[in-house]
């Protein structure tokens, strides 16, 4: 199992409190989890405990490609971090800090193997950024 860990980042204009709420809650995750705006989420569950799922559905708007990006929780600090782990066994940890009011999100995953790091890393970007925009309206 490939462990190179990528990191993606953004400060949100919003307090945690309104970041957290914005980037756990199924009505809103569909809003902003998509990395290009050919694709959309249409849906998304989360059961927000340590074992428990999280579901959500990547589709190009087109109806040619689409997959269910799911994991079950490890860790949860309401406000503070989550962590996950992907079906395929890779891990994911995203942290929320209050710096100067707004909130710094960090988003740190091991990388898989079959797109190269840079792709990755600007997709999960793109997403991030996505997130940003979405909460700061």
């Amino acid at each position: 199992m490939n462990t190179t860990k990528i990191t993606v980042t953004a400060d949100v204009l919003a307090d945690v409190q309104k970041v957290w709420v914005a980037f756990t809650d199924p009505k809103h995750i569909t809003k902003w989890n998509f990395a290009i705006d050919e694709w959309h989420c249409p849906s998304a569950s989360n059961d927000l405990r340590i074992g428990g799922k999280y579901v959500a559905r990547m589709e190009a708007k087109d109806g040619s490609f689409g997959f269910d990006y799911s994991a079950v929780y490890n860790e949860i600090i309401p406000n503070e971090k989550i962590v996950y782990t992907l079906d395929d066994g890779r891990v994911v940890e995203t942290t929320f800090k209050n710096v100067d009011g707004q909130t710094k999100v960090t988003t740190v995953f091991d990388a898989e193997d079959q797109n190269p790091m840079e792709m990755q890393q600007q997709g999960w970007q793109a997403i991030l950024n996505n997130f940003k925009k979405y909460t700061e309206q």
